[in-house]
Protein backbone atom coordinates (compact mmCIF):
# COMPACT_ATOMS: atom_id res chain seq x y z
CA UNK A 1 0.00 0.00 0.00
CA UNK A 2 1.30 3.22 -1.18
CA UNK A 3 0.77 6.36 1.16
CA UNK A 4 -1.99 8.06 -0.93
CA UNK A 5 -4.10 4.72 -0.25
CA UNK A 6 -3.26 5.08 3.18
CA UNK A 7 -4.71 8.48 3.13
CA UNK A 8 -7.53 7.42 1.56
CA UNK A 9 -7.96 4.63 3.64
CA UNK A 10 -8.66 6.39 6.56
CA UNK A 11 -10.78 8.99 5.39
CA UNK A 12 -13.41 6.41 4.99
CA UNK A 13 -12.78 6.70 8.92
CA UNK A 14 -13.28 3.56 11.14
CA UNK A 15 -16.27 1.04 10.29
CA UNK A 16 -17.04 -2.90 9.76
CA UNK A 17 -13.87 -3.28 8.23
CA UNK A 18 -11.56 -0.73 9.26
CA UNK A 19 -10.28 0.31 12.90
CA UNK A 20 -7.38 2.44 13.93
CA UNK A 21 -4.90 2.24 16.79
CA UNK A 22 -2.56 4.93 17.98
CA UNK A 23 0.08 2.68 19.20
CA UNK A 24 0.25 -1.57 20.20
CA UNK A 25 0.41 -0.66 24.10
CA UNK A 26 -2.37 -2.76 24.57
CA UNK A 27 -2.00 -6.04 22.69
CA UNK A 28 -4.74 -7.94 24.66
CA UNK A 29 -7.44 -5.67 23.21
CA UNK A 30 -6.18 -5.04 19.94
CA UNK A 31 -6.03 -8.79 19.65
CA UNK A 32 -9.93 -8.56 19.93
CA UNK A 33 -10.24 -6.53 17.05
CA UNK A 34 -8.48 -9.14 15.03
CA UNK A 35 -10.68 -12.21 16.20
CA UNK A 36 -13.91 -9.84 15.34
CA UNK A 37 -12.43 -9.55 11.95
CA UNK A 38 -11.69 -12.96 11.27
CA UNK A 39 -15.20 -13.97 12.86
CA UNK A 40 -17.30 -10.93 10.44
CA UNK A 41 -15.88 -10.07 6.72
CA UNK A 42 -12.52 -9.34 7.58
CA UNK A 43 -11.07 -5.73 7.83
CA UNK A 44 -7.58 -3.50 8.12
CA UNK A 45 -6.14 -2.72 11.55
CA UNK A 46 -3.66 0.38 11.06
CA UNK A 47 -1.64 1.14 13.82
CA UNK A 48 -0.41 4.82 13.82
CA UNK A 49 -3.75 6.35 13.29
CA UNK A 50 -5.96 8.18 16.13
CA UNK A 51 -9.57 7.20 16.39
CA UNK A 52 -9.90 10.96 14.99
CA UNK A 53 -8.32 10.32 11.53
CA UNK A 54 -4.90 12.13 12.50
CA UNK A 55 -1.79 9.99 11.55
CA UNK A 56 1.34 10.57 14.32
CA UNK A 57 2.40 7.17 12.80
CA UNK A 58 4.79 5.20 15.40
CA UNK A 59 8.33 5.63 15.31
CA UNK A 60 9.06 1.98 15.73
CA UNK A 61 7.24 -0.09 13.58
CA UNK A 62 9.47 -3.15 14.40
CA UNK A 63 8.74 -2.87 17.79
CA UNK A 64 5.15 -2.46 17.68
CA UNK A 65 4.94 -5.43 15.02
CA UNK A 66 6.55 -7.62 17.73
CA UNK A 67 4.41 -7.10 20.60
CA UNK A 68 1.65 -7.81 18.43
CA UNK A 69 2.65 -10.82 16.78
CA UNK A 70 3.36 -12.52 20.03
CA UNK A 71 0.13 -11.32 21.11
CA UNK A 72 -1.97 -12.81 18.24
CA UNK A 73 0.44 -15.69 18.76
CA UNK A 74 -0.40 -16.67 22.50
CA UNK A 75 -4.02 -15.13 22.95
CA UNK A 76 -6.03 -16.11 19.82
CA UNK A 77 -7.12 -19.68 19.56
CA UNK A 78 -7.02 -21.20 16.94
CA UNK A 79 -4.48 -18.69 15.43
CA UNK A 80 -5.56 -17.08 12.82
CA UNK A 81 -4.23 -15.57 9.55
CA UNK A 82 -3.26 -12.02 8.48
CA UNK A 83 -0.64 -10.31 6.63
CA UNK A 84 1.63 -7.05 7.39
CA UNK A 85 3.17 -4.11 5.77
CA UNK A 86 5.19 -0.87 6.95
CA UNK A 87 4.19 2.40 5.29
CA UNK A 88 6.91 5.17 5.68
CA UNK A 89 5.33 8.33 6.48
CA UNK A 90 8.15 10.30 5.08
CA UNK A 91 11.31 9.86 2.90
CA UNK A 92 13.75 9.31 6.22
CA UNK A 93 11.51 6.82 7.53
CA UNK A 94 11.66 8.27 11.07
CA UNK A 95 7.63 7.28 11.27
CA UNK A 96 5.29 5.09 9.80
CA UNK A 97 2.14 3.39 9.76
CA UNK A 98 1.46 -0.56 10.48
CA UNK A 99 -1.20 -1.76 8.13
CA UNK A 100 -2.26 -5.55 9.25
CA UNK A 101 -4.88 -7.00 6.84
CA UNK A 102 -7.20 -9.45 8.50
CA UNK A 103 -9.09 -11.97 5.79
CA UNK A 104 -12.83 -13.61 7.01
CA UNK A 105 -11.53 -16.93 8.17
CA UNK A 106 -12.59 -20.02 7.23
CA UNK A 107 -11.45 -21.77 10.79
CA UNK A 108 -13.88 -19.79 12.87
CA UNK A 109 -15.05 -19.15 15.57
CA UNK A 110 -12.15 -17.41 16.92
CA UNK A 111 -11.30 -16.46 20.57
CA UNK A 112 -9.56 -13.79 22.17
CA UNK A 113 -7.74 -15.60 25.11
CA UNK A 114 -7.32 -13.42 28.77
CA UNK A 115 -3.68 -14.39 29.21
CA UNK A 116 -1.47 -17.12 28.15
CA UNK A 117 -2.42 -20.42 30.24
CA UNK A 118 -5.67 -19.74 29.28
CA UNK A 119 -7.62 -22.84 27.63
CA UNK A 120 -10.45 -20.62 25.98
CA UNK A 121 -11.58 -17.06 25.83
CA UNK A 122 -14.36 -15.10 24.44
CA UNK A 123 -15.32 -14.59 20.55
CA UNK A 124 -15.89 -11.33 19.25
CA UNK A 125 -17.84 -10.04 16.12
CA UNK A 126 -17.26 -6.91 14.05
CA UNK A 127 -20.21 -4.48 14.34
CA UNK A 128 -19.90 -1.04 12.75
CA UNK A 129 -16.83 0.33 14.29
CA UNK A 130 -17.18 -1.79 17.20
CA UNK A 131 -15.96 -5.45 17.97
CA UNK A 132 -18.67 -6.84 20.01
CA UNK A 133 -18.57 -10.06 22.29
CA UNK A 134 -20.54 -12.53 20.65
CA UNK A 135 -23.78 -14.46 22.02
CA UNK A 136 -24.10 -18.15 22.06
CA UNK A 137 -26.23 -18.06 19.18
CA UNK A 138 -23.77 -16.17 17.21
CA UNK A 139 -21.18 -18.10 17.83
CA UNK A 140 -23.48 -21.30 16.76
CA UNK A 141 -24.56 -19.92 13.57
CA UNK A 142 -20.82 -19.43 13.03
CA UNK A 143 -19.81 -22.85 13.85
CA UNK A 144 -22.76 -24.67 11.84
CA UNK A 145 -22.14 -22.15 8.79
CA UNK A 146 -18.61 -23.79 8.65
CA UNK A 147 -19.79 -27.39 8.70
CA UNK A 148 -20.22 -28.55 4.64
CA UNK A 149 -22.72 -31.34 5.67
CA UNK A 150 -25.97 -30.74 5.15
CA UNK A 151 -28.57 -29.57 7.86
CA UNK A 152 -32.21 -30.85 7.32
CA UNK A 153 -34.58 -28.50 8.39
CA UNK A 154 -38.37 -29.51 9.95
CA UNK A 155 -41.26 -27.00 9.74
CA UNK A 156 -42.56 -27.88 12.72
CA UNK A 157 -45.22 -26.39 15.55
CA UNK A 158 -42.87 -24.29 16.89
CA UNK A 159 -41.05 -23.09 13.70
CA UNK A 160 -44.69 -22.00 12.22
CA UNK A 161 -45.66 -20.37 15.42
CA UNK A 162 -42.09 -18.16 14.78
CA UNK A 163 -42.83 -17.34 11.20
CA UNK A 164 -46.15 -16.35 12.39
CA UNK A 165 -44.35 -14.38 15.13
CA UNK A 166 -42.16 -12.70 12.23
CA UNK A 167 -44.81 -12.11 9.24
CA UNK A 168 -46.23 -9.47 11.92
CA UNK A 169 -43.14 -8.16 13.96
CA UNK A 170 -39.76 -6.76 12.19
CA UNK A 171 -37.47 -9.25 14.72
CA UNK A 172 -37.32 -11.23 17.59
CA UNK A 173 -35.30 -12.16 20.40
CA UNK A 174 -34.44 -15.76 22.23
CA UNK A 175 -36.32 -14.38 25.51
CA UNK A 176 -39.48 -13.26 23.36
CA UNK A 177 -39.18 -16.83 21.40
CA UNK A 178 -39.53 -18.34 24.73
CA UNK A 179 -41.96 -15.91 26.33
CA UNK A 180 -44.43 -17.29 23.26
CA UNK A 181 -43.28 -20.55 21.93
CA UNK A 182 -42.83 -22.50 25.88
CA UNK A 183 -39.78 -23.63 25.24
CA UNK A 184 -36.24 -23.29 27.52
CA UNK A 185 -33.76 -21.04 26.25
CA UNK A 186 -31.59 -24.05 24.94
CA UNK A 187 -34.47 -25.25 22.50
CA UNK A 188 -35.92 -21.91 21.84
CA UNK A 189 -32.10 -21.02 20.75
CA UNK A 190 -31.74 -24.11 18.60
CA UNK A 191 -35.04 -23.40 16.58
CA UNK A 192 -33.64 -19.92 15.46
CA UNK A 193 -29.98 -20.89 15.16
CA UNK A 194 -31.37 -23.68 12.31
CA UNK A 195 -33.23 -20.99 10.63
CA UNK A 196 -30.43 -18.82 10.62
CA UNK A 197 -28.32 -21.53 9.10
CA UNK A 198 -30.89 -22.92 6.91
CA UNK A 199 -31.49 -19.10 5.55
CA UNK A 200 -34.70 -18.42 6.46
CA UNK A 201 -33.76 -15.98 9.69
CA UNK A 202 -30.53 -14.07 9.52
CA UNK A 203 -29.21 -13.02 13.04
CA UNK A 204 -28.74 -9.55 14.01
CA UNK A 205 -25.57 -9.02 16.46
CA UNK A 206 -25.78 -6.66 19.59
CA UNK A 207 -24.05 -6.08 22.67
CA UNK A 208 -27.29 -5.70 24.51
CA UNK A 209 -29.82 -8.77 23.12
CA UNK A 210 -29.50 -10.31 19.38
CA UNK A 211 -32.35 -10.01 17.20
CA UNK A 212 -33.38 -12.17 14.31
CA UNK A 213 -35.39 -11.18 11.28
CA UNK A 214 -36.43 -12.88 7.93
CA UNK A 215 -34.07 -12.86 5.34
CA UNK A 216 -35.15 -10.63 2.37
CA UNK A 217 -36.76 -12.74 -0.59
CA UNK A 218 -35.49 -11.35 -3.72
CA UNK A 219 -37.89 -11.52 -6.66
CA UNK A 220 -35.01 -11.48 -9.71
Amino acid sequence: MELKDLYRLVRKGEGDTLEFKRKASHPEKIVREFVAFANTNGGDILIGVDDNGNIPGVKYADEEIYVLNKALATLCKPRLKYEYYIIPLDENEERSVVHYSVPESKKKPHYALPDEKADWGKAYVRLADKSIQASKEVRNVIKFSQRKNGRVLQIQEKERLLLEYLGQNDFITVSKFQEISKLNRYKASRVLVNLVVSNILKINPSDKEDTFSMVPISLD
